[in-house]
């Protein structure tokens, strides 16, 4: 009828804690789908002798000497 002594409501900050968990969970998900397609599209790309397409900051280093 009422609920065992040990089973209690969570609290809020329990209850926060837990969303956040979820939310990077989720986040960490997408990225991870994200990062397969762009792995499958790569590999797709260099079957067909098509060069990468370059997504996001370019590299550090350039393949050039500049001196």
């Amino acid at each position: 009828m009422s609920k065992e002594p040990d089973e209690k409501e969570p609290t809020a900050r329990e209850r926060a804690v837990a969303a956040a968990k979820e939310q990077r969970e989720a986040r960490a998900a997408k990225k991870l789908r994200e990062n397969l397609l762009r792995r499958k599209q790569q590999v797709r790309a260099r079957r067909a002798g098509e060069a990468d397409d370059a997504v996001g900051l370019p590299a550090a280093k350039s393949t050039q000497d500049d001196d």
